[in-house]
């Protein structure tokens, strides 16, 4: 049929773009969950840390295929989007995986601010005693209220779907945005305090744990001189750093992204979707580097993978 395979030139590389970057990121995140699980049942057990990177690794996973799957129907087959519930059902599946990523993220951010830093205050420290607990809430939290926006997307893309083509049935073409923003702009708003929570979350809690491992570090640095202690608070500096950075980037994006939702084949949705797929690669990445049991393993993975290549 006509319009079946109506992708451009430019459609094909942003596709090739995409595959790469998201083939890239779910491989790092698959090995991480796979390395994490089997850890687990060789211990039975799990800690607080290893919980949340494990259901961070499976969120980023299922994220970059399901929004890989969303592009390339949309580029390469966007008349299968037209079908009923289709895009209902892949806009609540990646809003889902997209809010569990970025909630997950900062319940990480938290995590290490009550592990790591210290301070004086009394609820402070009490939330440190109780920080196995607090994470079990977290993560169901995060779980929760991202099933909520999943099905509050599901029902406006449906009520959006069915308004606009009975507008287009009845010819009314320049009624097509203006619906689309009447539907949109609610969850558009819920949406945008859902990620700014998050971001405000991060950035808080990023400000508390630097402020004290610089403070820790000047101490050391004025009673002992340098040592192995210090290099690695200025290391974990460098990762808070970096991923505050790389959070700050994704939240951007997101907001662009909203903005320009309505607009097809805008150059900013593209970069925004690029910088979108890169962020869980490059932070599981930064954690898995930050990991010295992943770390290990990544290495002796990469090593028996360079052994077999000389082999052949």
């Amino acid at each position: 049929s006509q319009g079946k395979f109506n992708a451009t030139s430019y459609d094909v590389m942003a596709i090739v773009i995409i595959s790469l970057q998201t083939f890239a990121g779910m491989w790092i995140n698959a090995f991480m969950t796979s390395v994490l699980c089997i850890a687990w049942l060789k211990k039975k057990s799990f800690n607080s840390n290893e919980k949340i990177l494990l259901f961070l690794g499976c969120c980023r996973f299922c994220f970059l295929g399901i929004t890989w799957a969303y592009c390339f129907l949309s580029t390469i087959y966007p008349r299968c989007l037209y079908v009923h519930p289709v895009p209902q059902i892949l806009s609540a599946i990646q809003s889902f995986l997209n809010f569990s990523n970025l909630w997950v993220s900062a319940c990480l951010c938290i995590f290490y601010c009550l592990k790591i830093a210290n301070f004086r205050n009394t609820f402070f420290i009490y939330l440190k005693g109780k920080i196995d607990r607090i994470v079990s809430w977290l993560l169901l939290g995060s779980g929760l209220f991202s099933l909520v926006i999943s099905i509050l997307v599901y029902n406006s893309i449906d009520e959006a779907h069915s308004d606009n083509f009975n507008s287009t049935g009845q010819g009314n073409f320049w009624k097509l945005n203006i619906k689309m923003d009447e539907h949109l702009f609610p969850l558009f708003f819920l949406s945008g305090v859902g990620f700014a929570i998050a971001f405000m979350a991060v950035i808080f809690s990023a400000l508390l744990l630097l402020f004290s491992l610089w403070r820790h570090k000047s101490k050391m640095q004025t009673n002992s001189g340098k040592n192995l202690s210090m290099d690695a608070h200025v290391k974990a500096m460098k990762s808070i750093l970096s991923f505050s950075f790389i959070y700050s980037v994704n939240f951007a994006c997101l907001i662009l992204t909203m903005i320009y939702a309505t607009k097809k084949a805008n150059p900013v949705v593209f970069l925004s979707l690029v910088l979108q797929c890169a962020f869980p690669s490059v932070h599981s990445l930064i954690l898995i580097f930050s990991n010295q049991k992943l770390k290990k393993t990544l290495r002796r993975t990469l090593s028996c993978g360079k052994c077999k290549g000389c082999m052949r």
